[in-house]
């Protein structure tokens, strides 16, 4: 078993050169700038309070272990939030790169914004934007070289190696595909991994959260289920109903992912999961991510979203269902998070998905703001509070792994 080899470790970060999206293009000939949110320092930094000894084994795990984010959007928002609906219609997000660096992330699943890909229509989840999205995103991350597309698991190696970060490319729902099946390998081609049944909303496949009456996985999601594991791309229940997650767990012939919630034990509102749903992922060989979005995983005991009310879920679900099932997908991004979901509240089903328990809002989770920040503090509470070398590694990483080394093909 490894252990940690106490020395001054510089901090850990990716070779970047300043980088920033789109930059091969000329600014209101080729597209409308806007002026961006701040990647680093957009509102007070925070540290997780460690001791010195403890930050040297916080930058040992950063230097040597696989460090994963399950679930993120790393675009960078407008900083004023009056023109992001004409910035979503732009097509054209940009990524934070610079935020990304100093990150300590290795592979970052990025499921892009297409619940709000509003080019074509205002409800989200359309082919054509979806296709476009991806298309524009993929065209930026090649003139660049700090961030790669992973498709692979030499390819998720490949960027520890090389001090790079692994883009995962995942869509957090399957409503695009309609009922054309054959969409779902178009999607693959394109490098898409994993995707998820449903966002909130009811489709073709199954129920969202949101839906007062769940009538569980459709005759079309079955074959959808079977058509994802054929091809190697991972499965996400995380916007599901209950009945319609449970479905899915069971039709599928692989394990699955909820890559961003929380315990409804906890916190009683339908974005998290009940403990029926998370035994039975993880029963099935699947892994658990943790949720930071603002307003989600609180808890009576930490009623101000932070990192502590997050952990408090972390360690909830880790008890329940035991250490190798647990990950974090902390769905953050860059900009003002609460003020995007007062923008999209509908698009989002905000209203729908947090309802009905009482809580004071936050501007942002403290210690948990942005791709920045996130995971290098969830290390540091891991080390503060005395977990083994051994299971940060797993919760940080080796357990998505395992997932992906069952249900891809290569």
């Amino acid at each position: 078993m490894k252990e940690y080899k106490i020395m001054t470790i510089k901090r850990k970060v990716k070779d970047y050169n300043g980088y920033k999206s789109f930059q091969y293009l000329e600014p209101n000939k080729d597209y409308k700038p806007y002026k961006l949110a701040k990647e680093i320092n957009r509102v007070e930094p925070y540290n997780y309070p460690v001791t010195e000894e403890e930050e040297a084994k916080v930058q040992q795990i950063l230097h040597e272990d696989l460090i994963i984010s399950l679930h993120e959007h790393t675009f960078v928002t407008p900083e004023d939030l009056s023109q992001i609906m004409e910035f979503r219609r732009q097509g054209r997000d940009w990524t934070g790169y610079e935020g990304l660096s100093v990150s300590g992330l290795d592979v970052v699943f990025e499921n892009f914004m297409d619940g709000t890909a509003f080019i074509t229509s205002n409800a989200g989840w359309k082919w054509n934007d979806v296709i476009h999205d991806l298309g524009i995103r993929y065209s930026d991350f090649a003139h660049q070289d700090m961030v790669i597309r992973a498709e692979t698991i030499e390819d998720i190696y490949r960027a520890k190696r090389e001090n790079k970060i692994a883009f995962v490319s995942s869509l957090e729902s399957a409503t695009q595909i309609e009922n054309e099946i054959d969409r779902v390998d178009v999607l693959y081609g394109l490098g898409v991994r994993v995707m998820g049944i449903a966002y909130s909303e009811a489709n073709s496949l199954g129920s969202g959260l949101k839906e007062k009456n769940d009538s569980g996985l459709t005759a079309f999601g079955h074959r959808v289920v079977e058509r994802m594991n054929k091809l190697g791309m991972t499965i996400d229940v995380s916007h599901c109903g209950d009945q319609t997650s449970l479905d899915v767990i069971e039709a599928s012939s692989k394990p699955i992912f909820m890559t961003h919630v929380g315990a409804r034990a906890l916190w009683n509102i339908s974005r998290l999961k009940p403990d029926n749903v998370i035994k039975a992922c993880a029963e099935k060989g699947g892994v658990i991510g943790i949720e930071a979005a603002p307003h989600t995983t609180l808890t009576e005991k930490h009623k101000d979203h932070s990192i502590e009310s997050v952990m408090e879920h972390f360690e909830y679900v880790a008890n329940l269902v035991g250490i190798d099932h647990v990950a974090f997908g902390l769905d953050t991004l860059f900009g003002d998070h609460v003020g995007l979901h007062h923008a999209f509240a509908d698009a989002l089903s905000i209203g729908a998905s947090h309802s009905g328990v009482e809580f004071d809002e936050v501007e942002y989770v403290k210690g948990l703001e942005n791709p920045g920040e996130a995971y290098i503090n969830v290390v540091r509470w891991l080390v503060k509070h005395g977990y083994s070398r051994e299971d940060i590694r797993k919760v940080m990483g080796e357990n998505i792994m395992c997932v992906l080394k069952e249900t891809w093909v290569k």
